[in-house]
C-alpha cells in the first residue's frame, strides 16, 4: 500500500473538485487519510533552539541523518534555517512543495520523510490541513530555503499522539525540510508556447499571469475521441497514473463555449488524484496521464468519457455534452 504522510491533518477545504461540479464553487469531499493534530492553536512564540545538529546530508535536497535532541527540548517552537533560499516568500495559505523528515526528539527514531518516497509532499498551508508546527514555521520563509524546527507537542499531534507512527503525546517531533515550491491562486504555468495549428480544435491563451486564460472553441463538430495536447510545455516529470496533481483550471462546454468551472477567481487552486477522477471524468484523468508538470494542457472530453448522460443537474453541461479543459499542472505528489 502507497504510504501517506503523517503531516495531513485533513484535506482542506476550498479545494476545488470536478466530482460533482454544477459550478465553479465545489468543494473537495475527499476523506482525510492521517491523523489529525490538535485543535488550532494561537500564534505561538517562536525560539532559535535548542535544535538538533544535522550530522549527514548538509546538501538542500540531500536526505538529511539528525541525531538525537541535546537535552530537554524548548516547550516553545524552534526554527532555524539552516540554509537560506532565494525564492518567493511563502504565505499563509499558501501550497508548499517539499521534501522533508521527521524523527522524535528524545529518540531520534524517524516516523516519517518523504526523501525515500522519491515524491515530495504537496499541501497547503493552512488552518486544518497540517500541524499547527509547520503552518507557523514556514509562513515567511523563501522557496529553496532549507529549515529545522523542534515542535512541541500541542503544535503536532497534541496529547493523544500518534500510536502508529510510535509518537507518544509528550513526544517533541524534528523535522529537516526542503522548500522547494510554493503555489497560489496567481500561479500558472511556466512552460514554453506550442504552436496551435489544428483549426478543428479549441484555441487557448498563453498568459502566463494567474489569470484565466481564453478558450476559444470553433463552431465545427467536436472530435469523437479523447484530445490532449500541450499549449504551454513544462520541463518537469511526467505525471502517473497514480499521482496527485495541483492545478489551475478552466472548463467549458463545447457547444456555446460557456464556463462551467474554474479555479481562476476563486482564490483556490484545485487538488485531486488521477485515480479518483477516473470516476468523476474519465477523460481528464487519461488527459494528464503523461504530461509534463509545468504545462498547460488543453484537453478536449468526448461525452462517453465525461459525464454522458448523467451531468451535474442545474449547469451548463448537460446530457451528450463535449466537455473542454485548460489545466495548468502546478505540481504533483
Amino acid at each position: 500500500m502507497r504510504r501517506r504522510s503523517l503531516l495531513l491533518a485533513a484535506v482542506p477545504a476550498g479545494l476545488v473538485t470536478l466530482a460533482a461540479c454544477g459550478d465553479d464553487k465545489s468543494e473537495s469531499s475527499k476523506a482525510s487519510a492521517s491523523p489529525s493534530p490538535s485543535a488550532s492553536t494561537p500564534q505561538p512564540k517562536i525560539v532559535e533552539g535548542p535544535l538538533p545538529a544535522i550530522t549527514a546530508g548538509t546538501k538542500f535536497g540531500e536526505k538529511p541523518t539528525v541525531a538525537k535532541g541535546p537535552g530537554e527540548p524548548s516547550k516553545n517552537l524552534a526554527v532555524k534555517t539552516v540554509i537560506p533560499g532565494s525564492g518567493r516568500t511563502i504565505a499563509e495559505n499558501d501550497f508548499i512543495q517539499a521534501n522533508y523528515l521527521g524523527q522524535i526528539w528524545s529518540t531520534a527514531k524517524v516516523f516519517d520523510n518523504s526523501y525515500d518516497r522519491n515524491r515530495p509532499l504537496v499541501i497547503q498551508l493552512a488552518q486544518g490541513s497540517i500541524i499547527d508546527g509547520w503552518r507557523y514555521a514556514i509562513a515567511g520563509k523563501k522557496v529553496g530555503s532549507r529549515i529545522e524546527l523542534a515542535v512541541p507537542p500541542e503544535l503536532g499531534y497534541g496529547k493523544s499522539g500518534n500510536p502508529q507512527a510510535g509518537i507518544k503525546g509528550t513526544d517533541t517531533l524534528v523535522f529537516v525540510i526542503d522548500l522547494m515550491d510554493s503555489f497560489n491562486s496567481k500561479s500558472s504555468a511556466q512552460g514554453k508556447p506550442v504552436p496551435q495549428t489544428d483549426a478543428a480544435l479549441p484555441k487557448v491563451g498563453t498568459n502566463t499571469d494567474g489569470k484565466a486564460p481564453e478558450i476559444t472553441v470553433p463552431k465545427s463538430a467536436p472530435p469523437k475521441k479523447l484530445v490532449s495536447t500541450y499549449v504551454l510545455q513544462g520541463d518537469g516529470d511526467e505525471i502517473k497514473a497514480n499521482q496527485t496533481v495541483l492545478c489551475q483550471f478552466k472548463a467549458v462546454v463545447w457547444d456555446g463555449g460557456k464556463t462551467f468551472q474554474q479555479t481562476y477567481g476563486s482564490g483556490r487552486l484545485s487538488q485531486f488524484s488521477l485515480e479518483q477522477m477516473q470516476q468523476a471524468v474519465k477523460g481528464l484523468a487519461e488527459g494528464l496521464t503523461g504530461k509534463k508538470v509545468g504545462s498547460r494542457v488543453l484537453v478536449v472530453v468526448p461525452p462517453e468519457l465525461g459525464y454522458g448522460d448523467n451531468p451535474p443537474s442545474g449547469g451548463a453541461v448537460k446530457k451528450g455534452s463535449t466537455l473542454v479543459f485548460s489545466v495548468d499542472i502546478l505540481a504533483a505528489m
